[in-house]
């Protein structure tokens, strides 16, 4: 009986996440208009029921009725608690969003998987019968909680495979535990480093988390690329010198690329703080794959969240931006001698990142892809879902380098299948991966830390911010989907200074050549940067051999929780 309980709770944990997860999923038949009436757990051989109305009175009452009894005084306190709260908790989504959601490829994926676990009394896959439960709970006052989903459940009874949750539970615990491993061995390289290392006084540098001496002007432009029928939009910060910083030469050009379902607003702080130090910064934005997009989806007039063509279109967006840049540098009295668009840097986050390491010369690795997406539904890369849909571009080898691009920083990028080894391999020029290790969308060690012992080029960097999730560095923007604080993370704030401090340093070594910024880029500089509750580790070599033999140690001891996130 105890081993049963203990199993029914971790299941009961199990079923919150899932059920979190089935946000993304397919719309598929209907059922006939009938509710649960019985939650049934199985384990083996092993069957107990309790009935939903059990499940509510204790959930929001604290009334142990006597099925449910048996399991109760099996858990402790706390975790009866968590218990109430997971069949509580309300998911904050419109319900036309959930219906959307539930039309996109990705969705078919993820709900295949959560049908294993939750399934019809008759022992059927449930993923049919969560899709119209979702959709009905999402439309209902009480909104989606797990306890409502339960109710919903068109069927009355609703079948919970222990043993194969369980299975997944293991799985992703194992998952954890890796990426826990290769975390306390970059953090334990990078300490290293940072005590061994003798350079200048790092105390005595300037703060680069502070506005340099320029003043900005903002302009906002619209571009038509005729040939392939996209416009867009984009905000050039152009840095204004005054006084004693007066600029001779044209600025350096830096180009920022958005996140999936994002905007220009999210990285605007980082365009106004790059421009302070005298670069001239082009933050576009991409349709197809912008908050726009998303809008769209949930107003059902997209398929999906981004097209399988935006891994193509996102690269040509900037190097189209990049020739009306030279065009305006010579034709445009505002912009006449004051760009460098042949001396430019890249920086972007997730699907920006994927457009920015695939400017600097990654390329799309098909035969990497097809091998990796062919497991997809064994995956706990959440990324995978958006990079399998390059499957359906044509095979062929995409131009997308940009050698005007100089230097690039990829901020939780996603690429470890769309690009994989090889593709990764045809990177030359100095690049940055930003990773943070409560990151679940792109997880630290498939999508970072993996990808960077492939790289071969000397001038590479792993910046590792710990509890720093998928969203720690964007900025609030009023178009974009509002997310809760536990998604972005701890101290948002500090995550942006970050980024601020190190993509100045980055970009003024590399793209304007300036050698007094080369301090910045070392372990010892970013150990006197960090800060809790986010403590930075950079290092700038690593080995596959080297992450394999890490991989392969006992767990540590002290474990950056993935869940902060």
């Amino acid at each position: 009986m105890r081993q049963l309980t203990d199993s029914l709770h971790k299941s009961f944990n199990w079923v919150g996440i899932l059920l979190g997860i089935s946000l993304l999923t397919t719309m598929g038949s209907t059922f006939p208009a009938r509710s649960a009436e019985r939650v049934q757990v199985s384990l083996d051989i092993l069957e107990r029921t309790i009935s939903v109305n059990s499940l509510e009175a204790y959930a929001k009452r604290g009334v142990v009725n006597n099925d449910l009894a048996p399991y109760i005084q099996y858990i402790r306190p706390q975790q009866q608690e968590q218990l109430r709260r997971i069949l509580l908790k309300r998911l904050e989504v419109r319900p036309i969003a959930v219906s959307q959601f539930f039309n996109t490829p990705q969705a078919e994926i993820l709900l295949r998987r959560l049908g294993q676990v939750i399934q019809t009394e008759s022992g059927e896959y449930g993923s049919q019968a969560i899709q119209q439960a979702l959709i009905s709970a999402a439309n209902d006052p009480e909104g989606i909680t797990l306890l409502n989903v339960l109710r919903k459940f068109p069927a009355s009874g609703v079948r919970i495979d222990l043993a194969r949750g369980l299975q997944l539970a293991d799985d992703l615990s194992k998952v954890i535990e890796q990426t826990n491993k290769a975390i306390a061995a970059v953090n334990e390289q990078a300490t290293t480093l940072a005590v061994n290392q003798t350079s200048v006084q790092i105390a005595a540098l300037p703060n680069l988390r502070q506005p340099g001496y320029f003043t900005v002007n903002k302009q906002t432009r619209q571009f038509q690329d005729w040939r392939r029928n996209r416009s867009f939009t984009a905000d050039i910060y152009l840095p204004i010198p005054e006084g004693i910083k007066q600029q001779s030469t044209a600025a350096p050009v830096i180009v920022i690329s958005h996140g999936l379902g994002s905007d220009r607003e999210t990285f605007a702080y980082l365009a106004q703080h790059l421009a302070s130090f005298g670069l001239a910064v082009a933050v576009l934005e991409h349709p197809g794959s912008n908050a726009q997009q998303l809008q769209n989806l949930f107003e059902g007039k997209a398929e999906e969240v981004a097209p399988p063509y935006e891994f193509i279109n996102r690269p040509l967006d900037v190097k189209f931006l990049l020739d009306e840049l030279e065009r305006l540098s010579q034709t445009d009295i505002l912009y006449q001698g004051r760009l460098n668009a042949q001396q430019v840097g890249v920086i972007g986050q997730s699907f920006g990142a994927y457009t920015a390491l695939a400017l600097a010369g990654a390329q799309i690795n098909f035969n990497s892809l097809k091998q990796d997406c062919a497991a997809i539904n064994n995956t706990w890369n959440l990324s995978l879902l958006l990079q399998c849909r390059a499957l359906i571009l044509p095979n062929y080898n995409y131009n997308l380098q940009d050698y005007r691009v100089k230097a690039a920083i990829a901020i939780n990028p996603i690429g470890s299948s769309v690009f994989g080894k090889d593709g990764l391999n045809n990177i030359n020029i100095p690049v940055a991966l930003v990773a943070g290790t409560a990151d679940t969308v792109a997880p630290a060690l498939p999508e970072q830390i993996k990808p960077f012992t492939w790289l071969n080029n000397p001038n590479r960097y792993l910046l590792i911010m710990n509890n720093g999730t998928h969203f720690s560095t964007l900025a609030e923007s009023q178009s974009t989907v509002p997310l809760p604080s536990p998604v972005i993370g701890p101290d948002p704030a500090l995550a942006r200074d970050y980024i601020k401090a190190w993509s100045v340093a980055f970009f003024k070594f590399y793209v304007a050549n300036d050698p007094e910024y080369k301090a910045y880029l070392t372990p010892s500089y970013i150990r006197y940067l960090s800060q809790e509750p986010l403590p930075l580790s950079l290092v700038r070599s690593l080995s596959e051999a080297e992450l394999q033999l890490a991989l392969e140690r006992p767990s540590p001891e002290l474990i950056i929780s993935p869940n902060r996130n």
